[in-house]
């Protein structure tokens, strides 16, 4: 029988206390479900004396991801909050680093093109903002650059002013949404994939970098301010921040339908999208308190009809959908 040796030993312990040495939760992760998990995180702390109030750093959809998955123990978040769905590259690379998501889907949120209150209100199609913010557009045969400098380029009834919208970088779920319900989709209505361009999707999912699409960084409140201090500028972001700056900015129908709890929550406001979070399951009984957040975050009180969040602007999950993510809770916690 082999006896294991001091160096041995040590290792053990220091893989062990890798996993254990935090005792603090810690979330990284999208700008836009930031808001709701501070709401939880704040409300969790006051209530479970127990635990220490979890760390919720917004690091943008992409770029939490990247964190969640690189790993297991102290060094890597328990939790990472996303504007969208894993995708399989991400769900690839958590498998290779042996990292289990557990997926919970906390309720549902618009994207707003939106600007000052001083500003131009519009009222766009789907296919106009694509034209307002793609690198290159559709002109019937073949993809071309970009050519509209002015909203009145696009359309005579649109304002007679450069076009300049502030919106999220690459590393934003935001940014991963609004290409896919925005300009995908105005590219598939325009059938431009039976038309045999093999680089379709990628043209359709490029944004302009001539000046018309500005990166405004992850943090949505500085691009609300930036729009406030320039009228003649419109911002893409979540539902959320224009619902909390009603005050100051406004927010751009879009296919005819006025950005409203009550249009995302019915479905009929065309730009919407799910919010999550992902919780790391190999991290469930070592991070003090985390299952004891996770089921916190997910209650009535938090996403439920009334629940704190959605006096934020998250919208709540059908009774349906909400009835199923307690029972997936519940088995897999």
């Amino acid at each position: 029988m082999l006896k294991p040796t001091f160096f041995s030993l040590l290792f053990s312990t220091l893989v062990v206390f890798s996993v254990q040495a935090r005792d603090q939760i810690t979330t990284v992760g999208s700008s836009t479900v930031y808001p709701f998990a501070t709401v939880a995180a704040e409300q969790f702390g006051r209530t479970h004396k127990n635990f220490k109030t979890p760390v919720i750093e917004s690091t943008g959809t992409g770029g939490g991801m990247k964190l969640f998955c690189n790993g297991v123990g102290s060094r890597h978040p328990d939790i990472t909050n996303a504007s969208r769905a894993i995708k399989k590259s991400e769900a690839e690379k958590c498998k290779k680093n042996g990292v289990t998501p557990i997926e919970v889907m906390v309720g549902y949120d618009g994207i707003v093109l939106a600007n000052s209150k001083d500003g131009k209100k519009l009222s766009l199609t789907r296919d106009q903002l694509y034209r307002a913010t793609a690198r290159e557009v559709w002109d019937g045969s073949k993809f071309i650059p970009n050519p509209y400098k002015k909203w009145s380029d696009i359309d005579s009834s649109l304002p007679d002013l450069n076009i300049e919208v502030m919106g999220p970088p690459p590393t934003s779920g935001t940014r991963d949404a609004y290409v896919e319900l925005v300009q995908h989709k105005a590219c598939k209505k325009l059938g431009i994939k039976k038309k045999g361009d093999d680089g379709y999707k990628a043209r359709c999912s490029a944004v302009r970098e001539d000046g018309g699409y500005i990166e405004g960084g992850e943090n949505d409140n500085l691009i609300i301010q930036k729009l406030v201090g320039e009228p003649r500028r419109y911002g893409i972001f979540g539902f959320s921040f224009l619902d909390n700056n009603l005050d100051t900015i406004q927010g751009a129908s879009i296919d005819g339908t006025k950005p409203t709890f009550e249009g995302i929550a019915s479905g009929k406001y065309p730009v919407s999208r799910s919010l999550f979070f992902y919780v790391k399951k190999e991290h469930i009984g070592t991070t003090p308190g985390l299952s004891e957040y996770v089921k916190f975050f997910a209650s009535k009180s938090m996403i439920g009809e009334n629940g704190a969040t959605v006096e934020k602007g998250l919208i709540p999950l059908q009774k349906i959908e909400y009835d199923a993510l307690i029972k997936k809770i519940n088995d897999e916690l």
